[in-house]
């Protein structure tokens, strides 16, 4: 890795393409490590990632609508109400009706829902917290950024959501 100084004072970063193909790999393992305790939990449920993503996503947005989590998991209209339909008969989702406009479904996590996902957050946020302590603050935000720098913008745009309530 070699870091160089444009005229303007700007640090460009030089990485060779085995370190960037490092990088990927470690976040290939990263996620299969953030992900194994929840998966083990949502196993007993017989539910799979693609709940726990929309569980978390409703306990983020209580009352969201189905077109917003849609396009915050960025999947089809049919996939997305398979795994509603699952949470809803399950007891850990509930569909509200819109006030304002008939048609829109606003989604909440039951009591039921709410116990699940702090379960799985809990054991997610456990993993960071000992990761984020080994690497150390400088690192925690290098790695932010990262993560931020690697999001398509609309996206970054829904992340960024949470920092307006003081989620930081």
């Amino acid at each position: 890795m070699a870091d160089t100084q444009t005229p303007g004072g700007q640090t460009l970063l030089f990485l060779t393409d085995e370190q960037l193909r490092k990088g990927i790999e470690a976040m290939f393992f990263a996620y299969r490590g953030f992900t194994a305790d929840p998966d083990r939990i949502l196993e007993e449920y017989r539910l799979g990632r693609a709940h726990h993503r929309a569980l978390h996503f409703i306990s983020r947005a209580p009352g969201t609508t189905v077109n917003n989590l849609l396009s915050i998991l960025g999947v089809t209209k049919q996939s997305l109400n398979r795994v509603l339909r699952t949470l809803i008969d399950d007891g850990l989702v509930e569909s509200r009706v819109g006030t304002r406009d008939k048609r829109e479904r606003h989604l909440f996590l039951t009591d039921s829902g709410i116990a699940l996902e702090q379960e799985l957050s809990t054991a997610q946020r456990e993993r960071m917290r000992q990761a984020y302590r080994e690497a150390g603050p400088e690192a925690v935000q290098g790695f932010r950024t990262v993560l931020e720098a690697m999001m398509d913008p609309e996206l970054r745009q829904h992340f960024n959501r949470g920092r307006d309530s003081g989620d930081e």
